[in-house]
């Protein structure tokens, strides 16, 4: 298999209209605006696009709506996370149907199952599909359950489909670690940065990133993806700490991304319960932050 090189990829947010329900013309505008603004892959419905409260006929509509929207410009990667093995195989197999380029996975939702599950269910995701099957990895999000070096060489061992790992652990141990030996069985082995702190996963061998914030300013993050591309990364740390402070004031997640995006200009409604909107006080003061940030002054406005 050749390898698949995601690169910087967008994570967009999904729309709601004002009764709840999945805005797919408001989601058209949102591939494009990030198709326009230095996307090289899009990965959807991640958790910034609120996959968790969308139901899997709503995910396998959503993925097909993109891929025929995307219309090859772009490789879409489909994101299948759920409790359920056999669910999320399913929907895996659904999206390589759909045109998905690759698929990416977390743990299991709810369940902490020991390493022996967790093998079985990534290899039940990853022998369901022939494209790529990238392992999302989330301490923060998935509380209980752990990526592994020992793990991931058990799944190369497996799946030879397994392409790599997007880490959010900030585990920098873990990520040394599995850059020393997992290239040593799979030389074409990827470690992406599942956030926007590439600096010192750049540093460790991380070639890609996860970007949800690219949303929000699609300038700066990619400002700081081709100055890590390039190993400079002494000269994206001023980059990196911008980035940091816009991270800082959309930390409460979904809801404070979409007001962030409604601040700049690209309103796409609010999130759906039982995520409730940021509340009007603490609205001003995330538009307050943003207008401190001195690097969101050149970003596009509206879309």
């Amino acid at each position: 298999m050749q390898a698949f090189r995601p690169g910087l990829v967008h994570t967009p947010v999904t729309p709601f209209t004002p009764d709840h329900r999945v805005d797919l013309d408001r989601f058209g505008a949102i591939l494009e605006f990030h198709l326009r603004n230095g996307a090289d892959a899009l990965a959807l419905p991640m958790h910034a696009g609120e996959s968790v409260s969308l139901s899997e006929t709503e995910k396998q509509s959503l993925i097909a709506f993109a891929v025929g929207h995307i219309d090859g410009r772009v490789p879409l990667i489909a994101h299948v996370s759920n409790a359920g093995s056999a669910i999320a195989a399913g929907l895996a197999r659904e999206a390589q149907g759909l045109g998905a380029a690759a698929i990416v996975a977390t743990t299991p939702y709810y369940w902490t199952p020991p390493p022996v599950m967790l093998l079985e269910h990534f290899v039940r995701i990853g022998t369901a599909v022939d494209v790529p099957l990238f392992v999302y990895n989330s301490q923060e999000e998935m509380a209980g359950t752990r990526m592994t070096t020992e793990l991931a060489l058990k799944l190369i061992d497996a799946l030879p489909n397994f392409a790599g790992l997007v880490d959010l652990s900030l585990d920098w141990q873990f990520m040394i670690e599995l850059m020393t030996e997992a290239p040593r069985r799979r030389p074409d082995f990827q470690l992406l940065a599942g956030t926007e702190l590439l600096v010192s996963a750049g540093a460790i061998g991380a070639t890609g990133m996860f970007s949800a914030l690219a949303g929000v300013a699609p300038r700066l993050v990619g400002r700081l993806f081709d100055l890590c591309r390039v190993q400079n990364f002494f000269g994206a740390r001023a980059t990196q700490e911008e980035i940091a402070a816009l991270r800082q004031a959309t930390k409460s997640g979904p809801a404070a991304l979409k007001a962030a995006m409604r601040v700049v200009g690209r309103d796409c409604g609010n999130p759906r319960p039982p995520l409730l909107p940021l509340a009007a006080e603490a609205g001003e003061a995330l538009a307050a932050a943003l207008a401190a940030l001195p690097a969101l002054r050149d970003e596009p406005r509206g879309w």
